[in-house]
C-alpha cells in the first residue's frame, strides 16, 4: 500500500457506510460494528458497490470496533472478532470486485495483488482522556491495540485514523499502530464550521502536530460539507509537505422529520474534490451521506488530475507551544493567592446563593464577613443540583458591590467545554480570580431528576484547562493573548470509600496545576492525617469546617451527605444536646467545630466555613472562638 503514498497521484477513498446500512433499514440503535459478524452479507456488498463505484482504498466497518463503544453493547469482549472480521469481509469484496468491468483497477498496490486497498478504520473512544477525562493516554493506547490487533489478524493493508477531535488520543491510537506493525497510517482530524477542532486547534497547528506525530498521510473527514474542509486543507497544504486527504461529508446535515439528510448531490462533491487536488490534496474521499454515486463522481472527475505539489509555509504557527507562557506568580494573581503564597493562614466562609435573584441574601452577608476579617467569600453553584442565583452571578455582584473577594465554585455538570472555557474568559475579564473546581452533584440529588447532565470533562480535565488558560492558550493549544490570573482550588475528600482512586485523583489535580485544596467538612482529622501522610501533597490544604446548627443537621450530613463522614459518637453528642434544647444543640456544634479545628492545625494552611442557610454568624463565631480571626 506503500506504493499508494509514493507514487504521485490521486486516489480515491470509499464513501460512507452507516449512510447506507441505514438506507438498508438498519436503525441507529443497532452497533453498526456488530453487523460484522450477525450479517456479513449486507457489509461486505456494499464495500463491493465502493469498489465498483472507482473506489482504490476501502475502509473496514469498524469506526466504532474499539473496547469503550462495544462495551455499550456488551460486546466489549468480542473487540477482537469483530475487527478481525471486518478486515475479512473488505478484503474479500476487493477480491470479488477484482473482475468488475467498471472498477478498472491498474496495477496491484498490496503484497497478495489486489487493486484495491484495505484500511482498518479507527475512530475516537468516545471518552475524555488525560489531561481532559479520567481515561489515562496508556489506558486509552491499550483500547485501541485491541481494535488494531483484531484488524492486523483479518489482514488489513494500512489503517485510517478519522474523525478525532483531540490530537493527544489520536496520537495515543498512532503509537498502538507502530507499536504492533509499521504499515501505512492515515491520519484525519475533525473541523467545525469555523475550521477549528472542538478543541479550538486550528489546521495549520493540526497538519505540523500530525507530521510531527509520524503519521504517512495526514487531513480532514466529517463534520462539515466540502466548501469548509477546502478552506482548512488550505492552511494545512501550506503547513506540511505529506500528502494529504480529505473525506468531506454530502455537505451539512438538515433535519427532515426525524431524519438527518445531506444535500450536497454527486456532482457538487466531484466539483470541490478537483478544487481540492488543486490545492495538493492526494487522496480524496467521502464521509457522512456519500454514496457509491458520489465516488463515482468524484472518480471521473479527477481521473485526469494530478496534485499540486504544495509550497510549505516555514513562517511561524499562529499558535502552538510557542504561545505558552508561564503563569503568572500566585502572588500577583489575588490576595488570596498572596496569602497562600505567603504560608499565611487564611480564612473562607462558604455561603449558598438564594433560590432568587434578589442581590441583598448575597451581599448582606457578604458584607459581615468583610468587616469580620475574612479573606474570601465562597460561592457554592447549585448544591444538589437545585436551582440557584449562579455562583459566577453572584460573586461578581459581591465583588462590585462589597468589595470582598470571592472564590467561585465552578462545576462541569452543566455545561461542555466550550461554554466552560467562555464562562472562564468572560470570568477574567470581570476581574474574578479565586475559583474552585468540583465536578458538580448529580442532577438525580435534585429536583429535577430528569434533567440532563453534561459531564463534557470532570474535574481533573477542567483544571487542565484553567491551567493552560493561566499559561495563555486554550485547550487547543490557540493563544488566548494575556494569559488569566487564576488561583484555582480543588476539592479532597480525605473519607473517601476509595482512598486509592482519590489519592490518583488529587495527584492527578494537583498535576495538573491546582494552586489549593479544600476538603470536605472534617469530622475525623485522624482521616484527613492519613490521607495527607500517604500524598504530601505540594499545594496549600484548607480544611472544611461545618458547624451543626442541630440535630437535624448532623444527621442530616451524616446520612444524606455525599463523602462526608460523620462519626456516630457526635450525632450522639448533638443527640444529647439537643435534648437540652435547641440554643444546647448549637452550642455542642460550635464546639465540635472548634475541636475540628484544633486537631488539624499542623495539617492546614487555612480554614473554610459553612455557614448552613448563609447563617454566617456562627461561622465568624467559630473563627472568632478558634482565634483564626479575632476581629468580632
Amino acid at each position: 500500500m506503500r506504493s499508494l503514498i509514493s507514487d504521485d497521484r490521486v486516489h480515491i477513498f470509499d464513501g460512507a457506510m452507516g449512510t447506507l446500512l441505514y438506507s438498508r433499514g438498519v436503525f441507529v440503535n443497532v452497533c453498526y460494528d456488530e453487523l460484522n459478524l450477525s450479517r456479513p452479507e449486507l457489509v461486505r456488498g456494499i464495500h463491493e458497490e465502493y469498489v465498483n463505484a472507482g473506489a482504490e482504498i476501502l475502509e473496514t466497518n469498524t469506526f466504532g470496533a474499539n473496547p469503550v463503544k462495544l462495551s455499550s453493547y456488551g460486546l466489549a469482549e468480542r473487540t477482537e472478532e469483530i475487527n478481525e472480521q471486518a478486515a475479512r469481509l473488505a478484503i474479500e469484496a476487493a477480491w470479488k470486485a477484482e473482475t468488475s468491468q467498471e472498477s478498472g483497477q491498474g496495477a496491484s498496490v498490496t503484497d497478495d495483488g489486489r487493486a484495491v486497498a484495505v484500511t482498518g478504520a479507527i475512530g475516537p473512544l468516545g471518552i475524555r482522556i488525560e489531561p481532559w477525562g479520567p481515561t489515562s493516554l496508556a489506558e486509552a493506547e491499550a483500547y485501541f491495540a485491541r481494535q488494531i490487533s483484531g484488524l492486523l489478524a483479518g489482514g488489513v493493508d494500512g489503517f485510517i485514523m478519522e474523525t478525532f477531535s483531540d490530537l493527544s488520543e489520536l496520537e495515543c491510537a498512532l503509537r498502538a499502530i507502530r507499536s504492533a506493525c509499521d504499515l501505512p497510517a492515515f491520519a484525519q482530524m475533525t473541523v467545525g464550521t469555523d475550521g477549528k477542532t472542538s478543541l479550538g486547534t486550528d489546521p495549520a497547528h493540526l497538519a505540523r502536530a500530525l507530521q510531527e506525530a509520524g503519521a504517512d498521510v495526514i487531513g480532514l473527514n466529517c463534520s462539515v460539507g466540502p466548501a469548509v474542509m477546502l478552506d482548512a486543507i488550505e492552511e494545512m497544504a501550506e503547513a506540511t509537505a505529506l500528502p494529504l486527504s480529505a473525506q468531506p461529508n454530502a455537505g451539512l446535515p438538515r433535519t427532515v422529520r426525524d431524519r438527518k439528510i445531506y444535500l450536497a448531490s454527486p456532482e457538487y462533491m466531484a466539483q470541490y474534490a478537483r478544487r481540492m487536488i488543486d490545492v495538493g490534496v492526494r487522496f480524496v474521499g467521502g464521509c457522512c451521506g456519500t454514496t457509491p454515486d458520489h465516488v463515482r463522481r468524484m472518480r471521473d472527475a479527477v481521473a485526469a488530475l494530478q496534485p499540486r505539489h504544495p509550497i510549505v509555509s516555514i513562517g511561524e504557527p499562529r499558535s502552538g507551544p510557542e504561545s505558552i507562557t508561564d503563569p503568572v506568580p500566585l502572588d500577583r494573581r489575588s490576595a488570596w493567592g498572596r496569602k497562600l503564597a505567603r504560608g499565611e493562614i487564611v480564612a473562607s466562609v462558604e455561603i449558598i446563593p438564594p433560590h432568587s435573584w434578589d442581590a441583598s441574601e448575597v451581599t448582606t452577608p457578604a458584607r459581615e464577613l468583610k468587616v469580620s476579617g475574612v479573606d474570601a467569600v465562597s460561592i457554592v453553584e447549585s448544591p444538589g443540583s437545585r436551582s440557584r442565583m449562579g455562583a459566577l452571578s453572584a460573586a461578581l455582584i459581591i465583588e462590585r458591590d462589597v468589595g470582598l473577594e470571592s472564590i467561585v465554585h465552578y462545576t462541569c455538570r452543566d455545561k461542555n467545554m466550550l461554554g466552560m472555557i467562555s464562562d472562564l474568559l468572560g470570568a477574567a475579564a470581570a476581574g474574578i480570580r479565586n475559583v474552585l473546581v468540583v465536578s458538580g452533584d448529580l442532577p438525580a440529588m435534585g429536583p429535577y431528576p430528569d434533567a440532563t447532565a453534561v459531564f463534557d470533562i470532570d474535574s481533573i480535565g477542567l483544571t487542565n484547562v484553567v491551567q493552560g488558560l493561566n499559561r495563555g492558550v486554550d485547550p487547543g493549544g490557540n493563544a488566548i493573548g494575556a494569559p488569566t490570573e487564576f488561583v484555582q482550588g480543588v476539592a479532597l475528600n480525605q473519607a473517601a470509600v476509595d482512598q486509592e482512586r482519590e489519592r490518583t485523583r488529587f495527584g492527578y489535580k494537583v498535576e495538573a496545576g491546582a494552586d489549593f485544596a479544600i476538603t470536605q467538612p472534617v469530622f475525623n482529622p485522624e482521616a484527613l492525617e492519613r490521607f495527607l501522610d500517604a500524598m504530601t501533597p505540594d499545594i496549600p490544604v484548607v480544611a472544611g469546617i461545618w458547624p451543626f446548627l442541630s440535630l437535624r443537621n448532623a444527621e442530616f450530613l451524616a446520612n444524606e451527605m455525599p463523602g462526608v463522614d460523620v462519626p456516630p459518637e457526635f450525632v450522639e453528642r448533638m443527640r444529647r444536646a439537643q435534648n437540652s434544647g435547641p440554643d444546647a444543640a448549637l452550642e455542642e456544634g460550635v464546639a465540635i467545630a472548634l475541636e475540628m479545628i484544633e486537631s488539624t492545625r499542623h495539617l492546614v494552611r487555612g480554614f473554610h466555613l459553612t455557614a448552613p442557610h448563609r447563617n454566617v454568624e456562627i461561622a465568624l463565631r467559630v473563627l472568632r472562638e478558634s482565634g483564626i480571626r479575632a476581629t468580632a
